[in-house]
């Protein structure tokens, strides 16, 4: 091609798209050009834990409509409780708090470091609130409390890899 002032130039060439990820015969791994591996399949972990966390909201929520409405249905009066606070209050304290929880659980499924920190902050809550709830509740209370743990280890261990998701489009 040649310009106004005599320089010549190569013609335009059409941008290539992007080469799919290779299989790496040694290590069973895809690899992408770029040199960043994708994504493992431990992202299901990450999407199970912002179920969870929706999950554990709703049961929380549930949980405080119960202690509203009716607080005979627990074990203990609330004199009885590791925290000796009306039913009143630990309903909205359950309330508020899972509706908290549900919606960094949905946060988290953007794959953004602010959010996996919001659930981890909100899953470590949980299960306190839990602990001091545990005599009026002991055996929903303590699944809870595993089901939060769950939650901080995926989050943790496994969250870097949801953002690297997107870029793959998977």
């Amino acid at each position: 091609m040649t310009h106004q002032d005599g320089r010549t130039s190569a013609p335009p060439t059409p941008s290539m798209p992007p080469q799919a990820p290779t299989a790496d015969p040694t290590s069973g791994l895809r690899s992408s050009t770029n040199g960043s591996a994708p994504p493992t399949m431990w992202v299901g972990w990450i999407a199970f834990a912002g179920v969870m966390m929706i999950m554990l909201g709703a049961f929380h929520a549930i949980e405080g409509l119960v202690a509203l409405f009716q607080d005979s249905y627990f074990l203990v009066g609330k004199n009885n409780l590791v925290v000796h606070v009306d039913y009143t209050a630990w309903g909205w304290a359950h309330l508020i708090g899972g509706l908290i929880v549900a919606g960094a659980g949905v946060a988290l499924f953007t794959g953004r470091m602010w959010a996996r920190i919001v659930a981890v902050v909100c899953a470590f809550g949980s299960a306190l609130v839990n602990i001091a709830f545990l005599s009026a509740y002991p055996i929903w209370s303590t699944i809870m409390i595993s089901f939060d743990v769950l939650v901080i280890w995926a989050v943790t261990v496994h969250g870097r890899e949801v953002r690297e998701s997107t870029k793959y489009g998977y």
